[in-house]
């Protein structure tokens, strides 16, 4: 706590000085208007004057680290007075920093952290906010994006939006730890345009532009576009490569009557990012956290992505307006990956590490889902309509939102395997040299599929949303949203290979891959109630100090990717206890006590916030063997506090910063109805992928000569992995800092220069942790050099 306990003292003390020895001295107001003095000079002839050229004034925004508002409707107030601790961060921000991917975005918000990417989601990003899954709780544009993928790059983005605590009344099924929703970019009634070329270290080339064009009274075109590749520093074969368009346009801006229309299309092939061996959450003694444990000429991840979104905005009068947002998008994602499972032997005749079996000789034996493919199809068609009336009721202001959404999701899977030799069988791995590991596979490479399922999701909702204004210095808000949640998930059989045995020398391996039956569909359907409440106290009105309660509920299948379970007749054996479709959603509480500070004419916004999250019934394996289906008797719960810093302490100088602190506990992970008793291996234990501390720091400063610097600090503390809620696991993945630096040269009005180092110490530190299987290493050190024309 000592170097987190440092910054924030620099972070929050400084502030008042900064301003008394940087800011601007307003002149007395006698000397602001002096009075006209009169004069004997001549005046000019008319013939004497002389015409100026004109001069093109151009207003730049000088806070942009700041924003005011949020994207949704369902927010009516500016960020100050809303109940609710919510981090914004910018388009700015992340193109001062050079951030690229979700995952380095959010490394902006302590709190968030990043799984292993692996489970029945698949690879990608796999988030926890405030200790609890968030996977599926990613929106664009309030429309939830559940597809399981790398979100990879910003160039569309007009910001990011975090908001904290339960959140289902506003963003529907599941919401416990919060939501993120990316803003993207849309056309504007002014002209502008920016081109930017990147070139760094580690092959690092990006090309993007951004054009916003009126082309009459009120109808614009945008176009922004990208091209991107490089390799990940401090590895020696991932890579990122990747292009993305994404054209729209506006009718009506200034009007009454507003529409647009927006493509959106991107396309990745990469490597996929597992790491190098981790067993009993550390890395293998010895290994280089550059070793690639993977075959670098089968693994690939490939990623489409396209959405067309229009939005109808509609101003009846002062008071009424609508806003109606549809949706059509796809996304798919296809792999092959080779994790680095399997057995690691440091020496012949020791214990192989985690696990109990002597080893043979020293080596890693590649095992478990190596050459697994996984082909999956996300797809989504969304209607929300949203309508805002404002109006006084008894001298006091009031502002109703009441809308209803309807989405449909569908999700297909093909799975199979491709290290098979070409009768089906599988291939015969080649033992790896644990530290110096050879990643050009030579062996029979055929793919056969293994398994197809496919699944289903329904959500209509209806929601209002009222703040109501009752003085000048107090108001209270309030939410209700009631959806009908209806999913369904089916696996077909298909025909596997079949070892020849004993009793079966010469089993029927014909027609392999092929499809032999369609399973019944498991179904799961739900009422789902979300809530919440705040109040807002003003002591002056450059602050503010909320409570804020709400709930949500998750619902067994809660995302289209996921499946639930249904109680097989007759029963398997050994007995079934993990059924679920029908077991009703679980459920969390969220309280919070905040307050808010605008400082310096408003241009610095400093937040605090001390809040609980209580999930009161989480699903648990049933420890009857009578009773299949899963048990509502999980409960665990994180409370901490939040501090928060963001705009302008001068004219010069830029934060973005902010700290958080989560205490966690599972304080039941096993059922009540056991008939023997049951040890309760997770009470008392952290939730996994938690830190208690997280820290970062952003800031930049203007100097003479037209020059700025940025210095930037990210802190995360040490975490129990991801298996840590399925199997006993007290040792804890070590914390780690990182440092950034950059420095800027506006060379004139439309040209400058930026140098981005990222992971100025090289440190080592590793993150999306499955303990007894892999890690991936944190990006080394890497230099960017980007110019930007703007016209």
């Amino acid at each position: 706590m000592t170097p987190v306990a440092a910054a924030l003292t620099a972070m929050f003390a400084v502030p008042s000085l900064a301003m008394a020895e940087d800011a601007p001295v307003a002149a007395p107001a006698a000397e602001t208007a002096p009075a006209v003095a009169e004069t004997t000079a001549p005046v000019a002839a008319e013939s004497d004057k002389v015409q100026l050229p004109a001069v093109k004034v151009q207003d730049r925004q000088v806070n942009e680290y700041k924003v005011e508002t949020l994207q949704s409707p369902k927010y009516v107030k500016p960020l100050l007075d809303t109940p609710q601790n919510i981090t914004v961060i910018s388009k700015k921000v992340i193109e001062d920093q050079n951030v690229l991917t979700l995952r380095d975005i959010l490394g902006n918000v302590p709190g968030i952290t990043f799984g292993a990417g692996e489970g029945g989601g698949g690879y990608g990003d796999s988030i926890s906010i405030r200790g609890y899954a968030g996977s599926n709780d990613v929106t664009t544009d309030g429309i939830r994006d559940s597809g399981q993928y790398t979100r990879s790059d910003p160039f569309n983005l007009e910001s990011v939006e975090v908001v904290k605590g339960a959140n289902s009344a506003n963003s529907g099924a599941g919401a416990v730890g919060g939501t993120i929703n990316l803003v993207s970019k849309t056309p504007k009634a002014d002209q502008f345009a920016r081109v930017s070329a990147g070139l760094g270290t580690d092959n690092y080339y990006r090309a993007t532009v951004d054009v916003n064009q009126p082309v009459s009274d009120g109808i614009a075109l945008r176009l922004n576009a990208m091209k991107h590749e490089n390799d990940v520093p401090g590895r020696d074969v991932e890579k990122f490569d990747r292009w993305g368009i994404a054209p729209s346009v506006a009718f009506g801006l200034g009007g009454s009557t507003q529409f647009s229309l927006a493509l959106f299309h991107q396309e990745d092939d990469n490597i996929p990012q597992y790491g190098v061996l981790f067993r009993n959450n550390r890395p293998v003694p010895g290994v280089d956290s550059s070793n690639y444990y993977g075959y670098s000429n089968l693994d690939t991840q490939e990623i489409r992505n396209t959405a067309v979104t229009g939005i109808l905005d509609h101003k009846f009068n002062d008071a009424l307006s609508l806003r109606n947002l549809s949706r059509v998008g796809r996304t798919t994602q296809f792999l092959i990956v080779d994790p680095p499972q399997g057995n690691v032997c440091l020496a012949a005749g020791q214990t192989v590490l985690g696990g109990t079996a002597t080893c043979a000789a020293a080596g890693y034996t590649p095992s478990g889902p190596r050459g697994n493919v996984r082909d999956t199809v996300n797809e989504i068609v969304s209607n929300q309509t949203d309508l805002t009336w404002r109006t006084t009721l008894g001298g006091m202001t009031n502002a109703l939102v009441t809308g209803v959404q309807l989405t449909r999701e569908t999700f297909e899977l093909e799975g199979g395997n491709t290290l098979r030799k070409t009768d089906g069988s599988p291939a015969t791995l080649p033992v790896m040299d644990i530290y110096n590991p050879d990643h050009v596979y030579t062996g029979p490479a055929n793919y056969f599929r293994t398994s197809k399922s496919e699944g289903e999701q329904k959500n209509a909702a209806i929601y209002i949303s009222d703040t109501l204004d009752l003085t000048k210095q107090w108001a209270v808000t309030g939410g209700l949203r009631v959806e009908r949640n209806e999913g369904s998930s089916t696996a077909y059989t298909v025909k596997t290979y079949t070892a020849p045995t004993g009793t079966n020398p010469t089993p029927d391996n014909s027609n392999l891959g092929s499809v032999t039956a369609k399973g019944a569909p498991a179904e799961n359907e739900d009422t789902l109630f979300s809530y919440r409440a705040g109040v807002v106290f003003k002591p002056v009105e450059t602050a503010s100090i909320y409570v804020n309660y709400g709930n949500s509920e998750t619902p067994s299948k809660a995302s289209v990717n996921g499946s639930c379970t249904v109680v097989t007749t007759p029963p398997p054996t050994p007995p079934q206890n993990n059924a679920n479709c029908n077991v009703d959603p679980e459920e969390a509480r969220s309280y919070e006590i905040g307050a808010k500070w605008d400082l310096f004419d408003a241009k610095l916004q400093l937040t605090s916030a001390i809040f609980r999250i209580e999930r009161t019934n989480f699903r648990v394996a049933s420890a009857d063997v009578t009773v299949p289906e899963q048990q509502l008797d999980g409960e665990s719960r994180v409370k901490g506090f939040e501090l928060g810093a963001t705009g302008l302490i001068t004219s010069k100088w830029s934060v973005f910063g902010s700290y958080a602190y989560l205490d966690s506990e599972i304080k039941r992970s096993v059922a009540k109805n056991a008939t023997t008793p049951v040890v309760d291996t997770q009470k008392g234990q952290d939730l996994p992928n938690t830190p208690k501390n997280g820290f970062n720091l952003w800031t930049t400063y203007k100097l003479p000569l037209r020059l700025e610097v940025g210095y930037g600090a990210q802190y995360q503390g040490s975490v129990l992995p991801n298996n840590s809620a399925t199997a006993p696991n007290n040792v804890r993945v070590d914390g780690y800092w990182v440092y950034k630096a950059s420095l800027g040269w506006q060379a004139s009005r439309e040209f400058n220069l930026r140098l981005n180092l990222n992971n100025l110490t090289d440190e080592e530190y590793y993150t999306r942790v499955r303990g007894t299987g892999w890690a991936t290493p944190g990006e080394g050190r890497q230099a960017v050099l980007t110019a930007n024309y703007e016209f």
